[in-house]
């Protein structure tokens, strides 16, 4: 039974690796040895994870609660709304959004960010994989 659902977990794996692009996927194997690094324990990114990550409220600098799902909605496939700046944000699913998960150099810029807006800190490689893989996978 344990290898059956191991080798599910590595089948996962495989089809998230081909929905990535070979940039991207070099980003994820990074953020995988950092993780490692972090935690000798560290077997690979998880979904429920990163919608723990996602979904989890936090208090922004004025005092409110914020998530990822503030600006973002629990929708990945619609529009989302920055609530400060009132600017709309496309969808942040790659399967409604084909630009979404293609530049490394975005996909930083925007994590970082977007950690910081919410949980006031640059987030973890494993915080990072996680979101990721959770938002690539998110139907």
């Amino acid at each position: 039974m344990k290898k059956i659902v191991l080798a599910s977990l590595v089948m996962v794996s495989l089809i998230q690796a081909k929905e990535l692009n070979p940039q991207m996927q070099e980003f994820m194997n990074g953020l995988r040895a950092e993780a490692k690094k972090q935690n000798p324990n560290f077997k690979d990114f998880d979904f429920a994870r990163g919608e723990k990550v996602f979904t989890s409220k936090q208090t922004d600098k004025k005092g409110n609660p914020i998530s990822c799902v503030t600006c973002h909605t629990s929708n990945l496939s619609v529009n989302g709304l920055n609530p400060n700046t009132n600017k709309v944000i496309k969808p942040l699913s790659p399967l409604a959004n084909q630009e979404r998960f293609t530049d490394v150099k975005e996909v930083k810029k925007w994590l970082r960010r977007n950690f910081n807006d919410v949980y006031g800190r640059e987030g973890t490689a494993l915080e990072q994989g996680d979101v990721v893989t959770y938002i690539i996978n998110k139907k």
